[in-house]
């Protein structure tokens, strides 16, 4: 093969891998400032509140122009979302990794609502009851995210149901069904919270135990 065959190759060669190198890069770029618009909108959030706090800040804690703060978040709700999402999700893994598994079922529900309202009651500056909020209203692909995390919740709420009914403690109770009474009954506590009824996670946990066991007696052995 002659010098100049030899350098063609190479090049072409390079070429085929440029593109995939390209996109490893960008992806990691693309991850790098979603950590960082992260994490200047929790440090901004966690010192001015959420209702103080500019998108304008965010941007210049981040190092990034707005209009690229907006290609992670549609708004400044949206935004919270972001800040929330991986701490809502590493709550609710640590709450059913948690879980007593002799326990009764309503106590293995109210510990893992629990688990949630105490990331909730826990945030500074009000962040908790903003983000519950948001959740209700907010549009946008954090919001999906947190959706996607409610969906993965009733699964798992669905599968303790199941477990339930298969040593005996629930008869014919339908999963799903079953899974969204369960989370209905911890959004009213939560709203409740929102409304100044409940003050702190142990009077939420006592509400929503209460709740979770009254609609679990249909299915109970009789």
């Amino acid at each position: 093969m002659t010098k100049v065959t030899k350098k063609k190759a190479v090049k072409k060669g390079e070429r085929a891998r440029t593109p995939v190198s390209e996109a490893g890069t960008r992806e990691r770029n693309k991850l790098d400032k979603r950590e960082r618009i992260a994490t200047a909108a929790w440090e901004v959030f966690s010192r001015e509140g959420f209702e103080a706090s500019s998108t304008n800040a965010i941007a210049e804690r981040a190092g990034v122009a707005k209009g690229t703060l907006f290609l992670y978040a549609a708004d400044k709700d949206d935004l919270l979302l972001l800040v929330m999402h991986d701490r809502l999700a590493r709550a609710t893994d640590d709450a059913f990794a948690t879980i007593a598994a002799k326990s009764p079922i309503d106590e293995q529900v109210a510990h893992v609502f629990a688990a949630l309202y105490e990331l909730y009651v826990s945030q500074p500056r009000g962040l908790g009851t903003a983000f519950v909020r948001a959740v209700a209203t907010s549009r946008g692909p954090n919001a999906d995210r947190v959706q996607a995390l409610t969906q993965a919740l009733l699964s798992r709420l669905s599968a303790l149901v199941r477990d339930a009914c298969e040593r005996g403690e629930l008869v014919d109770a339908p999963p799903m069904p079953a899974a969204y009474n369960l989370f209905a009954a911890y959004f009213m506590v939560l709203f409740g919270w929102l409304a100044g009824t409940s003050n702190s996670v142990a009077e939420m946990r006592a509400s929503v135990h209460g709740l979770v066991a009254l609609q679990l007696r249909a299915f109970r052995p009789r």
